[in-house]
Parts: C-alpha cells; structure tokens; sequence
C-alpha cells in the first residue's frame, strides 16, 4: 500500500465509536460529498501504511465492502480507544512480527494529513520517542499516533489491572513527540461528531480537493 520508501508501519482505524450524537450506529459510514468518512480515511491513510486494518466491535460484515481485516477489542466492556489501539498492536505482532510501530487514526476524520505518518515518525526518530501524536490549533488528538508494537503489554496491563482509561494518562508514562499541524484552510484533524458536522464536513471537502 504505501508509496514512502522504507515504510513498513501498519495504520489501525479506529470505528467502534457508538456515535450517540448522532442518534447511533457507525459515524464513519455517514457520506460526505457521495464518499463515506470510512473510505475517505482509507484513500488519505492507504499511500502512507504498508496496510490497514479497521478496529471495531460488533458484526464485522459492515465493514465487507472495504475489505480490510476487521479487529475486534479483546478488553470486556467497551474502555474506549486504547483497548482498539491494543487490538492493532497485539495484531500486528501475531501478523506482521517486523513492524514497530502501528499508526492510530480516528475512522471519522475525512481530512487526515498526506505528510502524517511521515512528520510523526521523523520526530518519534529525532526525538527517541516512545510515542508520537499529533496535535491542531493548541489541542492534542491522542487517538491519532504513533505505537510502540513492544508496549502492548504494558498497555494491557494499564487497562485490565489499572483500569486507565485515558490515553494521555497513559501516554505520559513515556517519551512522547507532538507534531503540531496548521489549520488553515482547514483543520485536518476534523472529525464528524453531530449532523451539523457532517453539513461542515461537506462544505471543507470542496477546501481538500473534494
């Protein structure tokens, strides 16, 4: 899949989301300008991972039509996004032992950046970093990074014995780079939680070249 040189960094989209603000089901397969967020994630993330996979609770059927694997989280009661970072770390150890590192993103963020796993891995690297994530317009997107494969157990452990739930709990544990993108024209790191955010989505999809 990817087209850098020398990536070997699997990506994990996160979509197991309730999406309560918008009255349920999968918020990635919401359209946006005629294209689901889901495949508009897919077509930003796919050049920049040698693959994808699609963590999500539930039937795994929905998501047939993309067809990556689907992981489930293997961690009781929903904790949130860090058991579905787990699930991406401890399947890319059992499927592909040579890889590192795993890249996270939200699976409702149409707009993702085209340098993203690029800046996060040359400033993991410049700074020997743990951990990488990135960050827009002074806040941090914590689900949206870089994974040390060699952690998955520590973070196991987080959830299962100390039922950390906050991902920059536990992120704070450990060396960790923040890339900073600029918001203009758009927020790259937007993400569709509401209806009125699906109609923002498709008027900022016409400034990200549809």
């Amino acid at each position: 899949m990817a087209d850098i040189p020398g990536t070997d960094i699997p990506g994990v989209l996160l979509a197991g989301g309730l999406a309560r603000r918008m009255g349920g089901g999968d918020k990635p397969m919401r359209k946006i300008a005629g294209r689901t967020i889901l495949q508009r994630v897919i077509d930003r993330l796919a050049p920049q991972c040698s693959e994808l996979i699609i963590n999500a609770n539930g039937d795994p059927a929905r998501f047939a039509a993309f067809g990556l694997p689907v992981v489930a989280d293997d961690v009781a009661d929903y904790p949130g996004p860090l058991a579905g970072i787990l699930a991406a770390l401890d399947w890319t150890a059992a499927n592909r032992p040579d890889a590192k590192w795993v890249l996270s993103a939200a699976g409702d963020c149409p707009f993702l950046p085209r340098d993203l796993v690029a800046r996060l891995e040359q400033a993991r690297a410049a700074e020997n970093a743990e951990l990488a994530v990135a960050s827009s317009g002074g806040q941090t997107h914590p689900v949206i990074g870089l994974w040390s494969v060699r952690l998955r157990n520590e973070l196991r452990h987080a959830l299962v014995d100390e039922d950390v739930r906050k991902i920059d709990r536990w992120t704070a544990r450990y060396p960790l780079a923040t890339v900073d993108w600029p918001t203009e024209p758009l927020d790259p790191f937007f993400n569709a939680n509401t209806v009125e955010d699906i109609m923002e989505a498709d008027r900022l999809a016409a400034l990200d070249g549809g």
